[in-house]
């Protein structure tokens, strides 16, 4: 990478990790004190919140269209005010229905700035060359629930709740947009393009079908266990020291792969990287199943190593493919179903958790072995 491309790849991880961390990990730490504080079940909550993601699902192919237009630039800073104008919101909230319209706004925030326009942006600005630098700003913002969640266990205990979401919208509007805003390229005749431009038309044909439900699928074992991950560890034998500790290895393991993705796995096509990582999570499931609690450790490792590469398979992938002709429509359309099951996992996997325990894993592998078998119906030659 030369410096202009380091420098637009350490910003967009930095401004990833603010998005990630004031977004998606929120309801993690908050969701607790938010429903005390409103006399409500942590349910609505979490209802609020996977709607959020249904409303991300539904914009992503309009988001992706629109930095195809125009660049990511504007989106990304869009996203920042949008963002913080939500945490503003959630912060002053004191009724169900602001609640819920706070999360519309962070839902909106989330399909303008999170990965899915973070790799559009890069496919607009380095096309068929975009791969290391999707992969760089994942090493970064990989760490955001690492940087994130403490900082908002920190901010929950210091100035409260309310003062921790106000503090992360002051972090959208005098960090997050200011680099966005200067660091990203402006698209050059971004206007002249959006003047004579006409929809593309991109046929929803097998291999289209094929990757959404491949992604479909192994996000739905990501929200999933980022939900519940400790419950299902506990049932399985772990105590709650070991669950809680196997679940702070998720992180550093998904750096780890994305450097070997980066290193020895960058010369291949990213289709074998990506079935490499469908097989991590049911490796990982067997190891407990055969071993039991003392194995959560070697559990964590391998689903986090996993979630960490399909992270990047989601630009990657598209990209190799389908070539960066209408890059971000075609990555909003196939992401919009991932979306939807990752907003609809943690509460379908909370009910069958109560019925099976740990042997939830056996729906969770057998869902990552599902989304391998469509990436080898894949072929790599771009079928657009």
């Amino acid at each position: 990478m030369n410096r202009q491309q380091l420098l637009i790849v350490f910003a967009l991880g930095s401004t990833q990790t603010l998005a990630w961390a004031s977004s998606y990990y929120l309801p993690a730490i908050l969701a607790d004190p938010i429903a005390r504080d409103l006399g409500v079940s942590s349910n609505w909550i979490f209802a609020a919140f996977s709607a959020s993601l249904v409303i991300s699902a539904m914009l992503g192919p309009r988001v992706g269209r629109q930095i195809d237009l125009v660049g990511g630039r504007q989106v990304l800073s869009l996203s920042n005010l949008t963002l913080a104008a939500g945490l503003a919101l959630l912060g002053a909230t004191y009724s169900i229905p602001v609640l819920v319209l706070a999360w519309l706004l962070l839902g909106i925030g989330m399909s303008f700035g999170l990965y899915d326009a973070a790799f559009a942006a890069l496919g607009r600005i380095y096309g068929d060359s975009a791969r290391r630098s999707i992969t760089g700003i994942t090493l970064i913002a990989g760490f955001a629930s690492t940087v994130g969640w403490p900082l908002t266990a920190w901010g929950l205990d210091t100035i409260g709740w309310r003062n921790t979401c106000f503090a992360w919208a002051v972090a959208h509007m005098v960090i997050g947009l200011p680099v966005n805003f200067f660091v990203l390229p402006a698209v050059k005749g971004a206007k002249a393009a959006v003047a004579t431009t006409v929809k593309p038309h991109i046929p929803i044909d097998r291999t289209m079908i094929l990757l959404a439900f491949a992604f479909a699928a192994a996000w739905s074992v990501t929200g999933a266990m980022a939900a519940h991950l400790p419950r299902i560890l506990e049932a399985a034998g772990a105590t709650s020291l070991q669950a809680v500790s196997a679940g702070a290895l998720i992180g550093p393991a998904q750096v780890a792969a994305r450097i070997v993705e980066a290193s020895f796995l960058s010369r291949y096509h990213p289709l074998l990287s990506t079935r490499l990582a469908c097989l991590m999570h049911p490796i990982g499931a067997a190891i407990l199943a055969l071993v039991g609690g003392a194995a959560t450790s070697a559990f964590a490792i391998f689903h986090g190593a996993g979630n960490g590469v399909l992270t990047i398979a989601r630009g990657t992938l598209p990209l190799a493919i389908f070539g960066p002709q209408n890059y971000g429509y075609r990555l909003g359309i196939i992401g919009a179903p991932a979306r939807m099951a990752q907003a609809i996992a943690p509460l379908a996997f909370g009910l069958l958790i109560d019925v099976m325990g740990s042997r939830i894993l056996i729906v969770s592998s057998a869902l990552s072995l599902s989304a391998l078998l469509a990436l080898l119906l894949l072929g790599k030659r771009s079928q657009a």
